[in-house]
């Protein structure tokens, strides 16, 4: 039977003063580009095409050494009632030489109920692959090839070390363009991107780092390597333009954005070890500080504690509501975002610093991680 068009993600933000468009770039389905989100299967074979700025890098080398640790990711889900079953069509790269490959969850979430996951591998072989595990709230995944023989691992940088202006490369399989190669810079660090999530839920981009190299449908779980040829990030999401209709316009406009590898590790670390991820909870919700709190405890910055859960980590550190936290972790308080990163990178049982205004005096405390439910 043919391939239904899975639905599209995307979430509208206004974004350096302009209303951009970011979906999470996955897979192609049925033959159709639907609001640049999804991509076809490459049917030949597995061409390198090269192309982007003019870069420092020797994005020949670069594509010579990583593009056999990368690879084209096919997911089919389970049939439906009518016969009909629906695709996507991503990216990923080898991280173990036995085989464990990292991708994006949306590119293989459809596969997660009843359906089955194919990896193409960049000498044009193909072999089936099972889901490890999967992390929607971070947008992670974590695939086992089925194959005998040792696979060639990409190396894993940091992406710490990344400075804003570096060049770098992206490969993948845009639009099932298997092996396909892109290059620019590191435009921008530690942005936090919201993208649709699953069941009504946003996954967080953590820390993403920002790039103009071309990110396109079907580059998600692919590679953002540096010039060594290391990798620093997971390309997951990219920006467009809305047309006069209000719909996103199609193709990369220099907007993408990448999960950095040091956000990616541990995230994938847990689920190889246990087939899960047990992210952290404070125990507490919290907003940016409104104007009346500014004015009344003089703190211009910070982040309001609206409720604390009764007995949770935050309320036996001593917090409550209406404490305005000044720190986090020896950091400025600024955004919630800090606090959504803590969650989502750090286990439970870890010790969190927090100094916090309460009544006009200053109090300091350890607030000891629990688990999300």
């Amino acid at each position: 039977m043919g391939e239904n068009l899975s639905p599209s993600w995307r979430r509208w933000i206004v974004y350096a003063g302009a209303t951009l468009f970011i979906v999470v770039v996955g897979g192609f389905a049925g033959g159709v580009v639907a609001y640049a989100v999804h991509s076809s299967q490459n049917a030949g074979g597995a061409a390198n095409t090269v192309t982007g700025t003019n870069s420092p890098c020797s994005v020949t080398a670069v594509a010579t050494k990583d593009l056999p640790s990368v690879v084209t990711v096919r997911a089919i889900g389970a049939p439906s009632a009518s016969g009909g079953v629906a695709g996507d069509t991503g990216s990923g790269e080898i991280i173990r030489s036995n085989g464990y490959i990292v991708t994006n969850n949306h590119v293989i979430s459809i596969a997660a109920t009843g359906g089955s996951v194919q990896v193409r591998f960049n000498d044009g072989t193909t072999a089936p692959a099972s889901i490890v595990g999967r992390d929607p709230l971070t947008d992670l995944a974590v695939l086992k090839a089925s194959v005998a023989q040792t696979l060639p691992a990409i190396v894993l940088g940091s992406s710490g070390e990344v400075q804003i202006g570096e060049p770098v490369v992206v490969l993948g399989s845009p639009l099932g363009l298997s092996s396909t190669v892109t290059s620019g810079i590191v435009s921008a660090v530690d942005r936090t991107i919201n993208v649709p999530g699953e069941n009504g839920q946003s996954a967080v981009l953590i820390n993403a780092l920002q790039t103009d190299a071309a990110i396109n449908p079907g580059n998600s779980g692919g590679a953002l390597v540096d010039c060594a040829g290391k990798l620093i990030g997971v390309p997951s999401a990219g920006a467009t333009v809305p047309n006069e209709s209000g719909q996103s316009s199609s193709g990369s406009i220099g907007l993408g954005f990448a999960i950095p590898v040091d956000v990616m590790m541990p995230i994938v670390d847990q689920i190889i070890q246990t087939g899960k991820v047990a992210h952290a909870s404070m125990g507490l919700s919290a907003e940016p500080v409104p104007s009346d709190s500014s004015v009344r405890t003089g703190t211009s910055t910070g982040i309001l504690v609206t409720s604390v859960i009764p007995n949770g980590p935050a309320s036996r550190a001593g917090l409550q509501a209406g404490d305005i936290m000044t720190t986090v972790s020896g950091k400025r308080a600024t955004s919630t975002d800090q606090l959504v990163a803590i969650t989502l990178t750090q286990k439970p049982g870890t010790s969190i610093s927090v100094t916090y205004m309460r009544d006009g005096q200053q109090h300091s405390a350890a607030v000891i991680l629990g688990a999300q439910p």
